[in-house]
């Protein structure tokens, strides 16, 4: 029996509200149809996070992302038909059958939380690169089926690089968690540039190392360098779409400030925002003033 579509993106509304908070600031902004689509989109995704993140032993991890991929896959075969009592399915066929939205993304995400599982490191920038669009990039493309744009050529690789930034801060802010649970994203390239090292499991003597914090201001500046790009997405999109947008992106952009500010606070305890300041930069993305991103050129490359 399928689920009644309603109580579908009541359940998918809720799983974005508590569990994806930074980005519900933004999913508030949108009319009600592209809000219900979305929040259906990030609670799909969030499902597949909650999975690579999980307690499960590996195994148990791939063989649950090999039935997420499965479920996505039988969406897109059969549509609603093919999603059962599974609220959030039922909210994700619907959402696809109303919107252009690209269910094969998702597969994407599914490799890079499989990468995540098997312990995945990264060498160079271009193998963090291709990670980012796994996890990030993804997801840039399947809101951007929800929203629509001016320039369906230009747009999808737009998202992507807007979802690069994304995830760039993500692993800023959370190094610390994440050697924790034996993952080291940072590129070793970079780390032997400033002569610094990270050891998976590591939680000690962070904040005291001053090659890491240089580390993690070349990676902000980086990651600067994404959002300038992803940014030129906004005016391509219409003015809900371009305010969610913004405020998503205005609001990891703020926190990027805020962790390149301090390296030495980020590396001792995880970064974030006050509420007052998240609702500052939904507010001033409904009213069409958007963050700001720094001109210059990226640093770091002497």
């Amino acid at each position: 029996m399928t689920a009644p579509v309603s109580a579908a993106y009541l359940h998918c509304e809720q799983v974005t509200r508590t569990q994806a908070r930074n980005f519900s600031y933004g999913i508030r902004l949108l009319p009600p149809g592209k809000r219900e689509a979305l929040s259906a989109v990030y609670a799909f995704a969030r499902r597949v996070d909650d999975i690579g993140d999980g307690t499960l032993p590996v195994t148990g991890k791939l063989a649950a992302l090999a039935q997420a991929r499965a479920s996505v896959s039988a969406l897109t075969a059969a549509g609603i038909a093919a999603a059962g009592d599974d609220m959030v399915l039922v909210a994700l066929a619907d959402a696809a059958d109303r919107y252009p939205i690209p269910l094969g993304a998702f597969g994407e995400l599914i490799d890079g939380c499989e990468a995540d599982v098997r312990g995945a490191s990264y060498k160079t920038f271009d193998d963090l690169e291709h990670y980012c669009r796994c996890v990030a990039g993804s997801i840039g493309r399947l809101s951007l089926g929800v929203f629509g744009s001016r320039d369906p050529a230009a747009a999808p690789q737009l998202a992507d690089s807007l979802g690069i930034g994304l995830q760039l801060t993500n692993i800023l802010r959370d190094i610390r968690e994440d050697l924790g649970n034996e993952r080291v994203y940072l590129p070793a390239e970079d780390l032997d540039r400033f002569g610094a090292t990270l050891r998976p499991g590591q939680t000690d003597g962070l904040a005291g190392a001053p090659e890491l914090a240089e580390v993690i201001r070349f990676e902000a500046r980086r990651a600067l360098d994404w959002y300038r790009a992803g940014m030129r997405l906004l005016p391509l999109l219409d003015r809900r779409s371009a305010a969610c947008t913004g405020a998503m992106a205005g609001i990891y952009l703020r926190l990027l400030r805020q962790i390149a500010a301090a390296p030495e606070a980020a590396l001792g305890q995880r970064q974030s925002l006050s509420t007052t300041s998240k609702l500052m930069v939904a507010v001033r993305a409904l009213a069409g003033i958007g963050e700001r991103v720094p001109n210059e050129a990226a640093g770091g490359e002497s």
